[in-house]
């Protein structure tokens, strides 16, 4: 037999968000042991995976201390109360530096936090640190490796995230995202992934790239940890003009799985001539999988007027991140790698009548991409083209872009066994504000592919 000390551990690195939580209010775990247990993660692989820019181990370990202390006292502030969470380098922390994947050694601590970070500390999370984010959480790598694939990308630009999620040196992570930069990175490192609907959580106190596409979100181990991560940040903030003001279903609707077998979309798009015979072959087996079950499986098309939307997204965030790094970019154009700077560079010569144009089509489509729905419950598509590609990249966004341009809600989860060779995963895509639908298929379908796993393991 394990002595208990170890047999704890164990425990905790095979839990996500709900099961800790109910390990820490049954008193068989505390947050500050849970909180040593990632910090202890965080010295031995952090110097060779490179995902934390800041960790706050006395601050965290504090936090840690009042958790314990209110959940002793009979304040439980939910789910998240003692949860270790990561926070990308984009984001501001009151008193910790944002230094956005760049280095400054001037920089400032900040004064106020994030909206999504007031709203964590309101929930009891533990904030461990900053995760490593690519230059301005654009396309440039970043220092950050793979969790399990030495010389491949772990994605971007919210690479820190992804990989400290993965490796358990915290149990979820905020990420941000403007084409895929929180979908790919989860899917590239075998974890789970939300970008809610655009203006469903607030942007304010984060770095902007291109005000009408970018994203909050989050990762966690499992499809039940997005829902109670989600629940934490979203909602309507006055002082962010984007934010929109809808009530956040409760958190015990978002937990809910399906009570019927989904209609599920198997959309075909633009995106189609990039993806991989090995992502397609996944994702035909884990249809098989669903529709066996009870799944309804459609394959749609996108109209043909919605093939140019790879390139209306790339002209937003041309024009929208030059706009506001200009004169930064002007000054010290050395702090912006290769990349970057040649997205500023075509920002900067793209006709403002190509600008407003894609803008135009964005509102457009976002109510013509509507009347797909008509028939299923979710799209579904590739998280990403194929498994993670070389480290001197981050991916392509194909996949992805075109609901950040949309705004559409997006949940994506890994459909190979986990730990894996290369890591694969779906995307599912929902109607605007319709988390709650999003959530409960996502659940129902993680529900059947992990008992399908379960089931091939006992045979």
């Amino acid at each position: 037999m394990l002595p208990r000390r170890q047999h704890t551990r164990l425990n905790i690195l095979m839990s996500d968000i709900f099961e800790l939580g109910q390990q820490l209010r049954r008193k068989q775990l505390s947050a500050q042991e849970l909180t040593r247990q990632c910090l202890d993660r965080i010295r031995a692989e952090d110097p060779h995976l490179r995902a934390w820019a800041l960790v706050a181990e006395r601050e965290a370990l504090e936090q840690a201390r009042q958790c314990d202390e209110e959940l002793t006292h009979g304040l439980d502030r939910g789910l998240l109360h003692g949860i270790p969470i990561g926070v990308k380098d984009i984001i501001d922390v009151a008193g910790w530096p944002t230094r956005f994947g760049v280095s400054h050694s001037e920089a400032a601590p900040r004064k106020e936090d994030a909206y999504v970070v007031a709203r964590l500390r309101q929930a009891g999370a533990v904030l461990l640190g900053k995760t490593v984010t690519t230059p301005y959480a654009a396309f440039d790598p970043p220092p950050t490796r793979h969790p399990w694939l030495p010389g491949r990308t772990p994605g971007g630009s919210s690479s820190g995230s992804a990989v400290a999620v993965a490796r358990n040196m915290c149990y979820a992570a905020l990420a941000t995202q403007t084409g895929g930069s929180i979908t790919r990175p989860a899917a590239y490192c075998g974890i789970a992934s939300i970008k809610p609907t655009f203006g469903r959580v607030s942007t304010r106190g984060v770095l902007p790239l291109a005000p009408h596409l970018d994203h909050v979100g989050a990762m966690g181990q499992t499809v039940r940890d997005l829902a109670i991560i989600f629940h934490a940040i979203a909602g309507f903030d006055p002082s962010d003009p984007s934010s929109i003001n809808l009530p956040v279903p409760p958190l015990q609707t978002l937990l809910q799985p399906r009570q019927t077998p989904p209609r599920l979309g198997l959309l075909s798009g633009p995106w189609d001539e990039y993806i991989e015979k090995k992502m397609q072959q996944a994702l035909f087996e884990a249809c098989q999988t669903w529709h066996k079950h009870g799944a309804s499986v459609h394959h749609l098309r996108t109209p043909r007027e919605f093939d140019a939307v790879l390139q209306w997204h790339r002209t937003i965030l041309a024009v929208e991140a030059a706009a506001y790094h200009e004169s930064n970019y002007r000054r010290a154009p050395y702090l912006y790698p290769p990349k970057l700077a040649a997205l500023l560079e075509e920002g900067l010569r793209t006709p403002a009548v190509e600008y407003a144009r894609s803008r135009q089509h964005q509102e457009t489509w976002r109510h013509e991409m509507l009347a797909c729905f008509t028939e299923v419950d979710v799209f579904i598509t590739p998280a990403a083209s194929g498994p993670p590609p070389s480290a001197d990249t981050t991916g392509d966004p194909c996949c992805n872009a075109p609901w950040s341009y949309l705004g559409y809600p997006t949940v994506s989860f890994p459909i190979t066994r986990h730990p894996t060779p290369e890591p694969l995963a779906v995307q599912f895509i929902g109607r605007p504000f319709c988390e709650a639908e999003l959530l409960a298929t996502a659940l129902w379908c993680e529900h059947v592919l992990h008992s399908m796993g379960n089931s091939a393991k006992s045979g």
